[in-house]
């Protein structure tokens, strides 16, 4: 990991500035992020809009980071790319990310995309995707995160992602604490970017099984979405919120897009179901915020068999408050270690809260089948690391290495 814009500034200049003449959304933020810009991307294809997205890490396959027209890069082109930017020995020493990050602005410009739906690696302020200035930038909600990297407030954590603002673009805000309130008003002063708050300037509600979202004056009611979880009421009135924005700039996208955008939005491995004996509930749940988002699920679930945990985290986490939030909740808990270096060992994740220690993430998983029963549901979170592998077990899928950006 090298947080830094010089080099990709540099590196951008020398592929001759792939990632000017493409129009963004950018989103930043610690939740939430990956399903507005879904969202977003969703309606903007329902609209007729060539569209590019970027997202990271990726659930199973390198290539799912980079999508155009709402479908991942081949692996031949993506193979293509990366040996011709190793090939040039202008760049100057990049990361993974950054070489990922280029390769993807590469990728948009020559698909003609309309628009790309950006989303920021970590933090944002130093992350490889700011240099483009965009349409609309967003910040979903905002709590403890990478606190070695970003700081260890929630103040200095909305610094940080703050930097994605840009002088004269409006960013539509989804973070509610004040403490991170305070400092993105402070960065948008400071560089002239319009706000758009969330309970304020737009806000959703549900309505039964269906959401109503208001942006400004104007209410659209019976959405469904494609998404699951009560939680995603946020998420979508940040997407609604954005497109309007978006509206306002000349893309063009109807009351219509915008219904059939939020239905169709799919997101693999966030509270993505695999139906069996025992069933499975994938979700990249990676920090305690994501926890409780999940446990709060779990309670409107009300499943009528046994619940088991299997459950991976990395060593930076909030390991106590991520496993309190599935107190009285699940039946048995199983740890395994996800296939990385930053892995919390799963012996000290079963000291906080009993259970069964697991040699590896296949041995978890069995054991997990084994403690649910035929009828049971194994909830598989803590990392998306965790995540991916079970799911390729599980499913039967091919996946690629895990990659920590």
């Amino acid at each position: 990991m090298k947080l830094g814009l010089e080099r990709m500034q540099r590196a951008a200049a020398l592929r001759g500035h792939p990632e000017s003449g493409t129009r963004y959304v950018h989103i930043a933020g610690t939740n939430g992020k990956g399903s507005v810009a879904t969202m977003v991307e969703s309606i903007l294809r329902s609209a007729g809009h060539r569209t590019g997205q970027f997202a990271s890490p990726h659930l199973q396959r390198y290539v799912e980071r980079v999508h155009i027209g709402g479908r991942p890069l081949s692996e031949r082109e993506a193979a293509a790319r990366i040996e011709d930017l190793r090939a040039d020995d202008r760049l100057p020493p990049l990361s993974f990310f950054e070489y990922t990050t280029l390769l993807a602005f590469e990728a948009f410009q020559d698909a003609g995309c309309d628009i790309v739906v950006l989303e920021v690696g970590l933090g944002g302020r130093l992350d490889s995707t700011n240099i483009v200035t965009p349409e609309v930038s967003v910040i979903t909600n905002i709590s403890l995160e990478h606190q070695r990297i970003l700081g260890d407030t929630i103040a200095k954590i909305a610094r940080e992602k703050a930097g994605v603002l840009k002088s004269g673009v409006p960013c539509v805000v989804g973070a509610r604490s004040n403490n991170a309130r305070g400092a993105i008003e402070s960065r948008a002063r400071s560089v002239g970017a319009p706000l758009r708050w969330i309970d304020r300037d737009f806000e959703s509600r549900w309505q039964g099984r269906t959401l109503s979202v208001r942006v400004g004056d104007r209410e659209w009611d019976g959405l469904r979405l494609g998404l699951r979880g009560h939680y995603q009421a946020d998420n979508a009135a940040c997407a609604v919120a954005t497109v309007v924005e978006l509206r306002e700039k000349g893309f063009a996208v109807s009351d219509e897009n915008v219904r059939v955008g939020l239905r169709r939005a799919k997101w693999p491995g966030r509270l993505e179901w695999h139906r069996g004996h025992p069933a499975f509930l994938f979700d990249a749940a990676h920090n305690a915020s994501g926890c409780e988002t999940l446990a709060r699920y779990l309670d409107d679930l009300d499943f009528p068999g046994r619940v088991v945990l299997l459950f991976g985290a990395m060593r930076d986490k909030d390991h106590r408050r991520m496993l309190s939030a599935f107190d009285g909740r699940v039946e048995r808990r199983i740890y395994a270690a996800p296939p990385l270096y930053r892995s919390e060992r799963p012996q000290r994740l079963a000291r906080i809260r009993k259970g069964t220690v697991a040699r590896s993430v296949r041995d978890g998983v069995a054991r997990a089948k084994r403690a649910a029963g035929p009828d049971g549901l194994v909830v598989t979170a803590g990392s998306i690391f965790l995540v991916s592998e079970a799911r390729a077990l599980v499913k039967n899928i091919r996946t690629d290495p895990p990659i920590a950006m």
